[in-house]
């Protein structure tokens, strides 16, 4: 399948083969991107200092942001892709691969001409204040100024899974975070660049890796291949994709609000080190999140080509599966961060009350990890079948039903500890939600499993 990209094997391997020949390579690379910002941070916290990595942790809302854009692109398309190679409709799958390189360029400009021009204010409403605003601009400058190319990156990278080459889309990731392992240290310590020199590593690594995935989808030889006429914009690929994709944009949208009030709340009750502590409990769960992540992006390409060739036991079966492992690996993520969390956040700092912020807040973080693996899943399994409308819901709930009152009563009640334990209370709540829908869904296909056979 690796020499010409064919996707049949999706319908006729055995799904438990399949899922780990996706998956892993997908883990691989969602680990790379994971460990991307993780670097990013340990090389700021001790090249530049712990209030550079409060200054960082303010940019997450702009950067959830961007992803929102890159995912109503990229995750809708390559859903979109994974239904049409199904459905061997190729000459349909040639043009979504156009569509998405010219929608990336689109939407990269418009976002970085927009934010650019509107930077300053926009940090200040996040919460930055003089001592950190300097490292947040300096950082987010360079950022946007390399969006267009961020936004390529990942879009083509989701489309190297859907045709069929998971194992060149871990490459990209892997080489990409060791380029920037490289040149972090090297534009932080010896150039003296500060915080730009981590943001200026970010996007010289990923311009190399896009300049190879290009080249890859210029050869010929593939059942997907750029050609001149697929780059004119498609009405129905572009509302498909967008109305797929709507389900993660508004997931990291709502993301973008979220780490606002959370920012917000933090800065008020205990002030610019608890957005640091913030940055640093958030890089650790991305962490686990990201493997979840890997997990979904290899179920994505099984589960939407299995659901549309009408293959209903192999839908069953790669969800049960991705379940499991998803479990798996939250639950890890619990363990180290209740026993290990001082350990962890001494990676990121030397300054002791960093520390401890970070240590505490991660401990109350992972309370329900155990269980958070599958409310991913299944939001991701119902955009990984087109079923738009169910993910965009299951998205939302843990963002804005949960969450988002959470954060809004719990501080006044305690403080700084409200802010903690709003998150864990919303996974609580998100997840009896999700699977009470999954239930539901899963007796549906299973009554059209046994029509198919009667």
């Amino acid at each position: 399948m690796e020499q010409t990209g064919s996707p049949i094997a999706l319908g006729t391997e055995k799904v438990g083969k399949l899922l780990m020949q996706y998956a892993i390579p997908a883990i691989i690379a969602m680990t790379a991107s994971s460990l991307y910002n993780i670097t990013d941070s340990i090389f700021i916290g001790h090249g530049v200092g712990a209030l550079a990595i409060s200054g960082l942790a303010l940019t997450f809302p702009l950067m959830n942001l961007a992803a929102a854009f890159g995912s109503l692109v990229g995750v809708g398309a390559s859903t979109l892709m994974s239904v049409r190679l199904g459905q061997k409709d190729y000459e349909t799958a040639n043009k979504i691969l156009g569509n998405v390189f010219i929608l990336n360029i689109i939407f990269g400009l418009a976002y970085t001409v927009v934010v650019l021009s509107f930077l300053d204010p926009i940090l200040r409403f996040f919460g930055a204040s003089a001592a950190t605003l300097p490292y947040a601009h300096q950082y987010m400058v360079v950022i946007l100024l390399g969006n267009v190319v961020t936004h390529m990156y990942f879009g083509l990278n989701a489309m190297l899974r859907s045709v069929g080459f998971p194992q060149k889309a871990m490459y990209t990731m892997l080489f990409s975070v060791l380029i920037n392992v490289v040149l972090n240290p090297l534009f932080i310590f010896v150039f003296k660049w500060g915080i730009q020199g981590s943001a200026f590593a970010t996007i010289i690594s990923q311009i190399v890796m896009l300049v190879w995935q290009i080249t890859i989808f210029s050869n010929k030889k593939h059942f997907i291949h750029l050609k001149k006429g697929a780059f004119r914009l498609q009405r129905k690929i572009v509302v498909d994709s967008m109305a797929i994709g709507l389900s993660p944009f508004m997931m990291n949208a709502a993301s973008c609000l979220i780490v606002v009030i959370i920012n917000q709340g933090l800065i008020q009750h205990g002030g610019d080190l608890a957005v640091g502590a913030f940055g640093i409990v958030n890089r650790v769960i991305f962490l686990f999140v990201m493997i979840v992540m890997g997990v979904n992006q290899g179920m994505q390409p099984i589960a939407g080509y299995n659901y549309g060739a009408g293959n209903f036991g192999r839908v069953n079966e790669v969800l049960k599966k991705t379940i499991f492992m998803a479990t798996g690996v939250m639950t890890l993520g619990f363990v180290i961060g209740e026993f290990f969390s001082h350990e962890v956040a001494s990676a990121f700092t030397t300054d002791k009350t960093l520390i401890n912020l970070g240590a505490e807040g991660l401990r109350i973080v992972v309370i329900f990890f155990p269980i958070v693996g599958f409310q991913m899943v299944t939001s991701n399994f119902f955009q990984s079948i087109g079923m738009a409308g169910k993910a965009i819901f299951l998205s939302l709930t843990r963002q804005l039903l949960f969450l988002l009152p959470c954060l809004l009563i719990l501080p006044h009640i305690y403080g700084v500890d409200g802010v903690w334990y709003s998150m864990p209370s919303a996974d609580l709540a998100a997840s009896l939600v999700s699977a009470f829908m999954l239930v539901s869904q899963y007796r549906k296909f299973r009554v059209r499993e046994r029509s198919l056979r009667v």
